[in-house]
């Protein structure tokens, strides 16, 4: 029986991100991932959803349109309980508008200098839109709980994954190899939620 090629536009610009989403769902045989970059001029989305989910349906809803591709989009929030929840959905942006990775740790460490070791609690959570072309929308969710240290470590990953050390680890997500954090990560649990989703649609379109 013919193969079936289900084709999805990964709707980041954001290469550390493309790069876990690869690792997850590159293998899935039937399965194409698209990079943005093989669909030029389609504009950037203002991320000012009040959500995680709503600023993942922003960034899926463009894809689809400018695309009329299947796509899927995600975005990602870390939430500090001693900082009442802070950053959230203003993760990429807490230092300001053009702030970059390394500013906004700095903040996050700021923030927390005066904070005990035994309130750091923290999660990452991430949520996985995807759009059909005709508009159907399904998500997913994904959450890691963990705890924010005092000075970052390690030189992998990308974002607050220095200061960050996931439940049960003794490492930061920087001081991880790719395939480890892969195994655990937010991004990563979301992600194998969606790799089964296409699975089933896969089996059945060959079904």
């Amino acid at each position: 029986m013919e193969n079936i090629t289900i084709r999805v536009v990964l709707a980041t610009r954001n290469r550390h991100k493309i790069r876990e989403m690869m690792a997850i769902l590159g293998d899935l045989e039937g399965l194409r991932c698209l990079s943005l970059e093989r669909f030029p001029g389609i504009p950037e989305v203002s991320e000012d959803g009040r959500t995680l989910e709503e600023n993942a349906i922003l960034k899926v809803r463009q894809a689809v349109v400018s695309t009329g591709l299947l796509s899927l989009a995600e975005d990602t929030g870390l939430e500090i309980d001693a900082l009442g929840g802070r950053p959230g959905v203003r993760s990429a942006r807490f230092a300001g508008e053009k702030a970059s990775y390394e500013d906004n740790v700095a903040r996050v460490l700021e923030l927390m200098k005066a904070v005990t070791k035994d309130h750091r609690s923290a999660r990452f959570r991430s949520v996985v839109a995807i759009m059909e072309p005709d508009g159907q929308l399904r998500s997913f969710e994904g959450i890691c709980p963990g705890t924010i240290i005092a000075e970052r470590r390690g030189s992998e990953g990308f974002g607050y994954d220095p200061v960050f050390v996931p439940e049960g680890y003794d490492l930061t997500f920087s001081e991880m190899d790719q395939p480890e954090k892969n195994r655990i990560s937010h991004r990563a649990r979301a992600l194998e939620e969606v790799k089964k989703y296409f699975g089933e649609k896969i089996r059945g379109e060959l079904s």
